[in-house]
């Protein structure tokens, strides 16, 4: 299966998917480097405790929302080995990269699929539940995005997106920008080798709904009991919902 395009549109908002998913191919050999020098390695410590928040039950068939190169698909597996788990992204380096990976570490649990999150290739009520690490920053349409994941997930499932946010306390967030937008260019530019993508990634955020904002859009597009959990004083964040 091979993922499409997105149109062109007076918009522009088909240009923007254009230039993430060629972003993200150029990143690619790199990404996951760059992932553990950029956070020191609190990557791995946050998508373990995205996992469990979404605590899926034994054996159940989890979603991977925009999965790059797999981190959190194989750490659901570290997890949870009876669970079986696809990732779905549009960027074919990323996938290329993590089915690799999955040869190596992961054998017939996980599966890879080319596709748009926006217009996902599955049946409705299909998955027990969702996850989407750093990525919702980067869709073309947050809202369609909350509606098609709810649409593939069976009633009473959870999705959890981690990705970064705005932290409320204004010093905190003093030295984190400072982090983000001033050194993560410069060094995501060396380890990644594209300074223009880790120059992009940081400013994909200042458009981004802050946490509160976002609980209220995962309500909004049907989600029940929708919350989130702040890290790192709040520029972290975990944010879910169920279906009901």
């Amino acid at each position: 299966m091979t993922s499409t395009p997105p149109a062109r549109d007076p918009s522009g908002e088909g240009e923007k998917g254009a230039f993430v998913r060629e972003m993200f191919a150029s990143i690619a050999p790199r990404y996951d480097l760059a992932n553990r020098v950029l956070t020191v390695g609190l990557d791995e410590r946050w998508r373990r405790r995205a996992i469990r928040v979404l605590a899926p039950k034994p054996g159940g068939n989890v979603l991977d929302l925009c999965c790059g190169t797999g981190d959190l698909v194989f750490g659901l597996l570290r997890t949870d080995p009876t669970l079986e788990v696809t990732g779905v992204d549009f960027c074919e380096p990323m996938l290329e990269r993590a089915a690799a990976r999955a040869r190596a570490h992961a054998r017939d649990r996980a599966r890879f699929v080319a596709g748009d999150v926006m217009a996902m290739p599955f049946d409705d009520a299909s998955f027990d539940g969702a996850t989407m690490g750093f990525s919702l920053r980067n869709v073309v349409d947050i809202d369609r995005t909350l509606r098609e994941t709810l649409r593939v997930l069976r009633p009473g499932a959870r999705f959890v997106n981690l990705d970064v946010s705005k932290a409320p306390n204004k010093t905190w967030k003093r030295f984190f920008d400072l982090y983000f937008y001033g050194v993560v260019p410069v060094l995501g530019g060396i380890v990644g080798g594209s300074r223009r993508a880790y120059a992009y990634l940081p400013n994909s955020l200042i458009h981004h709904p802050d946490a509160e904002q976002l609980r209220e859009r995962f309500t909004r597009a049907g989600f029940s009991q929708a919350g989130y959990v702040p890290l790192m004083g709040g520029a972290i964040a975990i944010h879910h919902g169920m279906k009901q």
